[in-house]
């Protein structure tokens, strides 16, 4: 089986949110949650030089996450439903409304909290990596929206070697040894590795999928 997954290039990402919005507008989403979204993190403080004079160390990025397609999906394991599969052509983890019982298993089990139950439709939703486009060849409209090319999609392995920088995952995504996220990140400059406690998501309630 091919593993598809996201690159994403965070030295290019503004935090526009075209990509947010083009993913909402393609699959109908309500207001109240979404398929992809965009985290600013930021941090830093001021260190006193004694003098009268201090310096900052202040940093602020954007990360863009949709579901990572794991190679070990969380959700999938734990769904009781086996609503959650891997999909044996791509590996994105596709997920099967007719099975599902809104028990919210996956979104518990997520640690990178993507699917979301509707609340309308008693049902969990999440991101399939667009897999009617990319079965027809196209690439998720996230993808193609996004204005400074700062997101690619293809095999993993292929997008790895591509960008040899890259690494699984940056803060505040949690770490990737539980997963193994199907994601190949650039950092930039002010990048910070998972886990990280120095800094903080300053739009907690624009990304919390509620």
């Amino acid at each position: 089986m091919t593993q598809y997954g996201f690159y994403f290039d965070s030295t290019r990402c503004t935090g526009c949110r075209t990509c947010e919005m083009a993913c909402k507008d393609y699959n109908d989403l309500p207001a109240s949650y979404a398929f992809r979204r965009v985290f600013d993190y930021e941090g830093g403080t001021w260190t006193d030089n004694g003098d009268g004079t201090f310096v900052p160390d202040s940093f602020a990025y954007h990360l863009s996450m949709a579901c990572n397609h794991c190679e070990m999906p969380a959700c999938m394991a734990n769904c009781p439903q086996g609503a959650l599969d891997k999909d044996p052509d791509t590996g994105l983890v596709l997920h099967d409304d007719e099975k599902c019982i809104g028990c919210a298993t996956c979104v518990n089990s997520c640690p990178f909290e993507v699917p979301v139950v509707d609340t309308e439709l008693m049902k969990s939703r999440k991101c399939d990596g667009c897999a009617s486009r990319v079965a027809e060849g196209g690439a998720p409209i996230c993808v193609e929206a996004c204005p400074l090319r700062a997101l690619e999609f293809g095999p993993i392995d292929e997008l790895r070697s591509a960008h040899p920088d890259a690494v699984d995952a940056i803060a505040p995504m949690a770490s990737p040894d539980q997963t193994k996220p199907s994601t190949a990140i650039l950092p930039c400059p002010a990048a910070k590795e998972p886990g990280d406690t120095s800094g903080a998501v300053a739009n907690p309630k624009e990304v919390e999928n509620a």
